[in-house]
């Protein structure tokens, strides 16, 4: 039986969230459940989850203004956005609150379950593992950079993106292999997405002797100058 991970589910559509809330338990997963973003706000200062599933139309506070509130403080928990809105400026919107997953609904339970279990383990992987990167210290298990004294949180997408591009440092890492494994899929607003993620992620590494080179239409290169 996996670890009891928690997640937090935050919809107004009750039966239908009941039904789900029941599902993932039965993979092992302790889920807490709220309907509406005032009650999730609170269950989330009470549980501290591990991944939160979060609808955006909801009365008291939306989903995107509860994900905005969550990461002023924690950039860590990882957050899904489940919604009926798949406007390319909705999901772009979600992407910018740094939200880790944008899923339309209707979606298939086994499909989300998948998604939470990849994320869940991949960051379970990555505990102990650190990055020394010219004179910048690299903990994605604490989601920072150390350089100069001074330590960056990194959200946890900006993590996984640096450490794939970490675990191959110096060489090319395709852009669609990026989309694949951290986001699901390639599409176009993915794509924009991680432009905008290797955006923050060059701004954040301070570092001189560190240069994530861009390879037209392919992918990035992490350069770390001896």
């Amino acid at each position: 039986m996996k670890e009891k991970l928690k997640i937090l589910l935050v919809d107004d559509d009750t039966k239908n969230s009941l039904l789900l809330k029941r599902f993932i338990e039965a993979e092992g997963y302790e889920v807490t459940y709220a309907d509406n973003g005032k009650a999730g706000l609170e269950q989330y200062r009470e549980k501290h989850p591990d991944l939160i599933l979060l609808d955006i139309n909801m009365p008291e506070i939306n989903g995107f203004e509860l994900a905005q509130i969550i990461r002023k403080t924690d950039k860590r928990v990882i957050i899904f956005f489940l919604t009926d809105r798949t406007d390319k400026t909705d999901r772009l919107y979600g992407f910018s609150l740094k939200g880790n997953d944008y899923i339309p609904k209707p979606f298939y339970p086994e499909e989300l379950l998948a998604k939470i279990n990849e994320r869940l383990e991949s960051r379970t992987l990555s505990q102990d593992v650190e990055y020394h990167l010219g004179d910048t210290l690299f903990r994605p298990n604490l989601s920072s950079v150390t350089y100069g004294g001074e330590t960056h949180s990194l959200s946890v997408r900006q993590t996984e993106i640096l450490q794939m591009l970490a675990e191959s440092e110096g060489k090319p890492v395709e852009r669609d292999r990026i989309l694949e494994q951290i986001w699901g899929d390639a599409s176009y607003a993915n794509s924009l997405a991680l432009n905008v993620q290797i955006t923050y992620l060059r701004r954040l590494l301070a570092d001189p002797s560190i240069t994530i080179i861009s390879i037209k239409k392919r992918g990035y290169i992490l350069q770390v100058r001896k």
